[in-house]
């Protein structure tokens, strides 16, 4: 997150904070009270929990990273172009005794090839 992200992110949090400590007196100072109207939360609490809700909103994606590509082959792809140093598998592909399947592709490619050169030969 960049310095902008997290001021705008902090400043709704106070915001966000404060509309709820707001809620919070008017809900204590008007518990007592047994009006015939209802004691619902005046405009202004709400209006500022909504617009603090919008700004931690605006911070969080400010401070988002990019976005990855949609499609599984777009990023698997990426990942392989990048040499593969972000792969989340990475760890689970290089256990011990896991199934090389590019190897094994590798292998089976040379020895098509091999077979190939020899029906070639004859």
């Amino acid at each position: 997150m960049t310095f902008i992200s997290r001021l705008v992110t902090f400043f709704g949090l106070v915001l966000l904070a404060h509309a709820g400590y707001s809620a919070h007196e008017h809900t204590v100072l008007y518990s007592n009270i047994r009006l015939s109207s209802s004691t619902a939360l005046p405009h202004d609490i709400v209006i500022e929990a909504l617009v603090s809700l919008l700004v931690v909103s605006a911070g969080l994606v400010l401070g988002a990273e990019k976005l990855k590509p949609i499609s599984w082959s777009e990023w698997a792809g990426q990942i392989e172009r990048e040499g593969g140093t972000r792969n989340p598998y990475r760890r689970l592909e290089e256990r011990y005794s896991f199934w090389d399947i590019r190897a094994k592709r590798k292998e089976f490619a040379d020895w098509v090839r091999g077979q190939d050169a020899i029906a070639m030969a004859k």
